[in-house]
């Protein structure tokens, strides 16, 4: 970026070059840059929402989509974030505990949580982080799609 300037010539110029780099250099700080991949996972499984009033509270079923998001800043000694197939294997174990059951019948969903699309995306993310997550990788953000149309996420910082 150039400012015209008739005062003092080259050393406003150059000064307000300087103040550009450094202003780019704090954005940088501010914003650290990382690699991010992410997979995706089909299910089908039945749940019912306690407390809900309305068509949600009697036992219906959902084609669930989740997408599962991991990021870090550093790449291993191969060039990968991380290998796909270990996230997918971790993804994996949860979507077969969950496809084709009544969520309401299983631990942690059975009592202590309702089976919502927000329960479940931050369920599916601490399963599926306490698998993957290291010093270098980080399972930040899933999706939960019960619809198409209709999606809860949980997202850690």
């Amino acid at each position: 970026m150039y400012l015209s300037v008739y005062k003092e010539g080259y050393r406003v110029l150059i000064y307000v070059q300087w103040l550009m780099k450094t202003f780019q250099r704090q954005q940088n700080y501010f914003m650290p840059s990382f690699y991010e991949v992410m997979i995706e996972r089909n299910f089908s499984s039945a749940h019912q929402l306690r407390g809900y009033k309305g068509k949600c509270e009697n036992l219906h079923g959902h084609n669930y989509k989740i997408e599962i998001f991991a990021r870090g800043a550093e790449l291993n000694n191969i060039g990968l974030l991380i290998d796909f197939v270990d996230l997918k294997t971790a993804a994996d174990e949860i979507v077969n505990y969950l496809d084709h059951r009544n969520i309401n019948e299983l631990p942690p969903f059975d009592e202590e949580l309702n089976p919502s699309a927000e329960n479940l995306a931050r369920y599916i993310l601490e399963y599926i982080a306490s698998r993957v997550d290291d010093e270098r990788v980080q399972v930040y953000k899933v999706r939960c799609y019960e619809t198409p149309t209709s999606v809860a996420t949980y997202q850690t910082e």
